[in-house]
């Protein structure tokens, strides 16, 4: 996928506020896209009109894929409902879409946070002006590169180590 295809993806999981990150532990479930979820990843890229990596079941296979289930129905069935979806390319955001009626319960920022504690090192993602509330009520570095925007979001741990080599 493009940088292009990636800031549609983000634009679909933000609706120009922040999710409720105090809600994120009740809205969602996080874990790694099983082999069965693909074709409800592709739902939910397809669904936020954006274009679906041809790789994407290798991906999924490869754990580059992380998915929310509805933490109502995570329990009760073998199929919970997948309500937000995560794909990365190594340490970078390269598609998120959120279920609309799920935006804004802390799901984008539950995926964004499991996804960074899989990372080694920042989490990153390009997208458009639009979102950027979305990723800096995150923590992103925000800057402007080419005419869009890129976010750096380093690990806690790096933080720490940071912290520790400044002292």
């Amino acid at each position: 996928m493009t940088g292009d295809d990636a800031d549609s993806t983000v634009d679909s999981t933000a609706d120009g506020s922040a999710d409720n990150a105090g809600d994120s532990a009740a809205a969602a479930s996080i874990r790694p896209a099983r082999g069965d979820d693909a074709d409800a990843v592709r739902r939910l890229l397809d669904a936020a009109m954006l274009s679906v990596p041809d790789d994407l079941a290798d991906r999924v296979a490869a754990g580059d894929a992380l998915v929310a289930v509805d933490a109502d129905t995570a329990g009760e069935t073998d199929d919970p409902a997948v309500i937000g979806a995560l794909v990365l390319a190594d340490s970078h955001i390269d598609a998120i879409a959120v279920r609309k009626r799920r935006r804004a319960d802390g799901v984008g920022t539950a995926l964004v946070a499991a996804a960074a504690e899989r990372t080694d090192g920042s989490l990153t993602a390009t997208f458009r002006p639009g979102v950027r509330p979305f990723y800096e009520s995150l923590g992103f570095e925000i800057e402007a590169r080419e005419g869009r925007l890129f976010g750096t979001f380093a690990d806690a741990e790096d933080d720490a180590a940071d912290t520790d080599a400044s002292e």
